[in-house]
Parts: structure tokens; sequence; C-alpha cells
């Protein structure tokens, strides 16, 4: 069996202590042991980014340029393959892991193209002969701590733009899913970037993560996850003045009203709701529906799932996965149990489902006829678990819509541009659907939320320079 090292100063670094990476869709597949890293390890790390930043920072652009696009060239013609390695991982669909690896290589391509985009500004002064530049300059040593949901995608939408600005790096990826972060590193570290700019260590948040948020020689903190731990990641960030950046959870409205065509609502909820086994903070996990077409539209939803594969990620004819593991698996089945035990309420799939290895499989489950204040309603599961919440009209919908703590994406299904236009500036989250699923963002434009779900500049496009750059105002009297 293979052993995996950290990446630490241009070298990859055994570490004493392993844990081993299991498939989800084969619990008896293990495809390697990797690091449960120390916090010396990872201070040795924050060092090594610390001593490369000043040099990094001062690269050219267009050196910069180069290496993240021949790092996506690697990662595209490598798809196939990654994709593979993240289904066995992770358990998302061989289908959609191939994608996930091209849109990876996609993120990395776009950030060569903004480092050679990173403008400033030149204003007028109110004192004549006075000139005003303001520039933007790295803001240094970045920690990037990612969840295992989208383990290619979500490390490159952070990566990218901290190399593209001329940032150093110390990445911690989330403990189910160090293969494809090793994978992805792989092919940064093979365009040629020196040592020290970016550096992988693999372990627990509780000792790796911890270091990185507490230390004083990073300068900002990226972090993807729950709620609860980015709350705690901002507080500690806040104590020494750190700049940080938040995505965290979601409870995403997608509304049908009765005018929609509803072959595009039953796609957009069925894709938003159940696709990656649910397991995404857009996912759409609550179907706001007009009373008018509810039944129908119920049993639309349940005739999708029917025909629904649950199986082997690896299997090109699996629709949907494994879930990610024991814990995840025991947290979805424990609100498909308080959803059967509430009286009134249908719940169509959450059974347990066996296949020919041995895996985390569960059928995708539909619930109606809960309250909306109960927690299947309220709380973000992370599963391929949705409920249907009917409602008198478009007014109720939109209040039901932003009922929630959350704010991340919010979708609608009309025909009616003027319900569209509506909404569009009434949902109260960071991005909104018009007949699509909830779930699916462009590479070039801003990714985040309002509320609980993000803190801190947005993601991704030109956007991400706000968080991974800072300004300075220069005045000179020649």
């Amino acid at each position: 069996m293979k052993t995996f090292a950290n990446y630490i100063d241009g070298s990859w670094e055994p570490e004493q202590e392993t844990q081993p990476d299991i498939n989800p869709s084969d619990l008896d597949d293990v495809i390697g042991l990797f690091p449960r890293s120390s916090a010396a390890t990872t201070r040795a790390a924050i060092e090594a980014a610390r001593d490369a930043a000043p040099s990094w920072a001062q690269t050219s652009p267009q050196a910069r340029a180069d290496i993240l696009r021949s790092a996506a060239r690697e990662l595209a013609a490598r798809a196939p393959e990654l994709g593979a390695l993240l289904a066995r991982e992770e358990g998302k669909s061989l289908r959609e892991a191939v994608a996930e690896a091209t849109r990876a290589a996609q993120l990395l391509d776009f950030f060569s193209g903004e480092a050679l985009r990173m403008t400033g500004e030149n204003v007028a002064s109110t004192r004549p002969g006075v000139f005003v530049d303001i520039l933007r300059e790295p803001v240094g040593v970045v920690g990037v701590i990612t969840p295992w949901n989208f383990p290619l995608a979500i490390p490159a939408w952070k990566i990218a733009p901290a190399l593209a600005y001329g940032n150093t790096v110390v990445f911690k990826p989330a403990d189910l899913v160090p293969a494809s972060a090793h994978a992805l590193v792989e092919c940064l570290v093979n365009a040629g970037l020196p040592r020290g700019v970016l550096n992988l260590v693999v372990g627990p948040g509780s000792v790796v993560g911890e270091t990185i948020v507490q230390s004083t020689d990073v300068d900002a903190i990226t972090f993807t996850g729950s709620t609860g731990i980015g709350t705690g990641v901002a507080e500690r960030a806040a104590s020494r003045l750190a700049k940080v950046q938040l995505e965290m959870g979601g409870k995403n409205p997608l509304v049908v009203l009765a005018d929609a065509d509803l072959d595009v609502a039953v796609e957009c909820a069925v894709q938003g709701a159940f696709f990656s086994t649910g397991q995404r903070c857009t996912a759409s996990s609550r179907l706001i529906v007009e009373h008018a077409v509810e039944d129908q539209f119920v049993a639309a939803v349940r005739a999708r799932l029917e025909g629904l594969t649950v199986d082997d990620a690896r299997l090109s004819t699996t629709d949907i996965g494994p879930v990610v593991d024991d814990k995840q698996l025991e947290i979805d089945t424990s609100y498909i149990q308080q959803a059967r035990d509430e009286p009134g309420s249908v719940v169509f799939g959450g059974e347990l489902v066996k296949r020919r290895t041995r895996g985390h499989y569960l059928q995708p489950a539909l619930v109606t006829g809960l309250g909306r204040d109960h927690a299947v309603n309220r709380d973000e599961i992370f599963g391929p678990v949705a409920s249907v919440v009917g409602v008198s009209d478009f007014e109720e919908a939109v209040a039901v819509a932003n009922d929630t703590q959350f704010g991340l994406v919010a979708g609608i299904c009309t025909t009616s541009l003027r319900h569209a236009q509506h909404f569009r500036t009434a949902a109260k989250a960071g991005m909104v659907m018009v007949n699509l699923p909830t779930a699916g963002v462009d590479v070039h434009v801003p990714f985040g939320g309002s509320k609980g779900s993000s803190y801190g500049p947005k993601e991704q496009g030109s956007h991400a320079r706000e968080f991974f750059t800072t300004t300075k105002t220069v005045y000179t009297n020649p």
C-alpha cells in the first residue's frame, strides 16, 4: 500500500503518523496512507511559505501566468484519471467527478489570465501637481482550508488566485480527500512552482487547521466548511486581525410556481437537490411549491428519482454515488427518521441499499408534509434529502424562501418574467437562479452568499482579488 507525504518547502516530506484513505463505494478498498501531521510540521510549512513570500511577490506576472497555465493543461489532460480518483475517494459519480477535474483546470487557466490583469488605479488629487496611484499588492501568506465535497474544484478556486496575485500558500485539505489534494498539488509542482510557494499539509483540523488559523505568520485565511467551524475560524482570526474569507452552509430554496414548465422544474429540483449525493452547499434542499401544482410536482419528482441509479461511484452507469462516510450517513438517516416520526409526513426513498461492494449507499429521500419549522426544513443536512413545502402564492413563496439563517443561493422556476424579475431582487441570497438548478456556477463570476452562508469578500472571477490582494495608496509630488 502506498504511503503519501506532505509537500513542504519544495520537497515531499513523509510524516511518522498516517491514516487510511477509504473508498466510500467499497469500504475494503484503501486508496493509500496519508499523513496525520503535527503542529510542528504545520509550522514548518508556514515558515517555508513566509520565507518564499517576498521573492514570489516580486515574480513577474507572466511567470505566474505561465505556471498556472501549464498546471491547467496537465490537469485537463489528466481529467479522466483524476476524475476516477475523485470518484473513488469522495464517492461522487464518475461523470460529475471528471467534470470537476475539468472545472479545476478551467479555474487554473482563468486565473493564469488574471495574473496579467491585476491593475491599479490612477486618480486626480485635490492638490495641484500631486499624483495619486492606488496599487494592489499580495496579502502575503494565505492559509487555504478546504472541505471534502469538491476536493479538486474548491482548492483550485482558492489556490489559483492566491498564486496569481503573488501570495504563498499553506494548503490543508479535508481528511477524507487527501489523494485529490495531492494530485492537484502535484500538477502545480510539475508546472515549476518555486520552493515554499505552495505547501501541502494533510491532517486533522484540530491540529493542522488550528495551527494555521492561530499563526501570526499567516496573513489571511480562506475557509470552506460548516458554519460552526467557520464561525470559530473567524473569531480566532479576528483576535489577531488576520484577513478572513468564509464559505459555509446553505439551506437553499427552489421556488416552483404554478405557471412553471413542470419538466424544467422537476429537472432543476432533482439535479440541484440530489446529484453529488446532495453533498454540496448549493443544494436546493427546500422545494417551495405552489399548492396548485404541488401534487403533480411531487409525483413527477418521485418518478424521476425512481429512475436514478444509486451505485458504485466508479461505474459509468451510476447517477448517485455513496454518502462520503459513516458519520455523514448517520446524520442523513437521523434526519430521515425524524421525518418518518412526524405525524402527517411522507418520505419517499431514504432507505439504505446494498450493492456489490460494502459502501455507504442511501436512496435519495423526498419528504412532504412537514411544518416549516421542522429540523428537516431548517437545518443543513448535507445529504440526498429534500423536502417539499407547499405555499399559496408567490408572495408566500418569497417569504418562506427567505425564512432561513442562510443566504447562499435561491432558485425559481416560472414562465412569468414579472415574477422572475421580482424574485431576483427579493431573494435574500448571494446568487439567484431562474429556471436553472441552484447548483452550478461559472468560473469567471463571483461565488458567495449572505447571512450565515458567507463572510468576507466573494470567491472566483476577478472579484477574488478583493480578498487575495490589499491596496496601497501612493502620493507623488514630482
